[in-house]
């Protein structure tokens, strides 16, 4: 290469180089003032015109702190286990029950399935002793517990079915010009229990002198499902930081009937499934049945031995366990 050659070279691979530099530090500010004025649009601080709207800044903000104040109230309760109590159970359930009575009648169904399978099965004493003292701590800690969860699922499945069409009531009485506590009391007067009954709390704690969302706090432990603590949040939201009640919870109606659909879907998936469970659970009984039918002699040795005793309290443990896990894996909640 002669030397003309290798300066024109030079110059070019010095141009290039400076090009680059320039490019990589206009790029890189462009770049950085452009995160910042996405990020200060994102935060309400700018708006398109380029100036900054103070009002929707000091609203944003506001929302923001109430957002943040109802997530720690919600964790803290998470923590005290707020509604986990069996009061709080009892009154989720909607039974006309105290806490003595519930511990009374968890003892007499202990006491009495103790005595009904030590003395009313011939069996061997040892072994019933064993399994009667078993199954009596399942019936007195167990049975009354599952009862109460029956009995709230079933309510809170009520009041899920209901609760959209009540906020649909409190949107048209709010666009008609009502105050939300008259929409309230026209939701316990004309709705079906557990919804009437629920929201007749609320109107009674605000007449009481009880703030709105200290009433609507009380409404969640008494019925602690998503549905209501989004109700409580957007309540909350507006009554703090302002805006459209009406245009909230319309938009949180559809949102409450798009879960109830989702719901209603998943169900519908998971039937199959659950159908399969059944079958397995009930399998082994069936083939005791039919085994027992056809050929006595060859499984009455369970019934007349010690040690068939012994395997049947192992296969009726075994049975109950699987039949836990396989409920487990097929019980889908939103």
């Amino acid at each position: 290469m002669t030397p003309e050659l290798m300066t024109y070279a030079i110059a070019g691979l010095a141009f290039v180089a400076i090009a680059g530099l320039g490019l990589v530090f206009a790029g890189g500010s462009g770049r950085g003032k452009q995160s910042k004025r996405l990020k200060a649009i994102s935060d309400g601080t700018v708006r398109r015109g380029g100036g900054a709207d103070a009002a929707t800044l000091a609203r944003r903000k506001q929302m923001d702190a109430t957002t943040k104040a109802l997530r720690d109230r919600e964790e803290a309760n998470r923590k005290k286990r707020v509604g986990k109590s069996i009061e709080d159970k009892i009154k989720q359930s909607g039974l006309n029950i105290t806490v003595p009575m519930f511990w009374a009648a968890s003892a007499i169904a202990g006491v009495a399935t103790f005595v009904g399978l030590f003395f009313g099965m011939k069996l061997n004493k040892d072994v019933m002793l064993l399994a009667a003292a078993g199954i009596s701590f399942a019936a007195a800690f167990g049975a009354p517990r599952w009862f109460l969860g029956m009995k709230i699922a079933g309510r809170q499945k009520k009041f899920i079915s209901q609760f959209a069409d009540a906020i649909d009531v409190i949107v048209r009485g709010v666009k008609s010009g009502l105050p939300l506590h008259e929409c309230l009391k026209m939701i316990a007067r004309e709705s079906p229990q557990p919804l009437a009954g629920e929201f007749q709390a609320v109107c009674d704690a605000i007449a009481m002198g009880v703030e709105v969302p200290q009433a609507l706090d009380r409404m969640y432990q008494r019925t602690p499902i998503q549905e209501v603590n989004f109700f409580n949040i957007v309540l909350n939201i507006q009554q703090k930081a302002g805006g459209n009640l009406s245009e909230a919870l319309g938009n949180l109606s559809t949102v409450l009937r798009s879960r109830k659909l989702l719901r209603e879907k998943i169900k519908a998936l998971s039937s199959e499934a659950k159908a399969s469970a059944m079958i397995i659970g009930s399998l082994p009984i069936i083939v005791m049945l039919l085994v027992y039918l056809s050929t006595p002699g060859y499984i009455m040795s369970l019934f007349v031995t010690d040690l068939g005793h012994l395997i049947l309290l192992i296969a009726a443990g075994l049975m109950a366990t699987g039949i836990y896990i396989m409920r487990s894996m097929i019980n889908f909640a939103i």
